[in-house]
């Protein structure tokens, strides 16, 4: 997988994980809460995976 492709899959899954911890305040569902905050924070990690990726291909590329 590449670089953007982990980087924009990161965004979704934070975004939705970001909507699951709302509706789990919302309507008081804990579990919902913590499985929003899982899914955000695997989205960051995918993000930053992502990054990676692109760099280490970008220092590839120039040499």
């Amino acid at each position: 997988m590449s670089g953007t492709s982990d980087k924009i899959k990161g965004m979704a899954n934070e975004a939705v994980g970001n909507l699951k911890q709302g509706v789990g305040k919302v309507t008081g569902s804990d579990k919902l809460q913590v499985e929003g905050a899982v899914q955000e924070k695997k989205g960051e990690a995918q993000q930053v995976e992502g990054e990676v990726k692109n760099t280490v291909k970008d220092a590839v590329n120039k040499h």
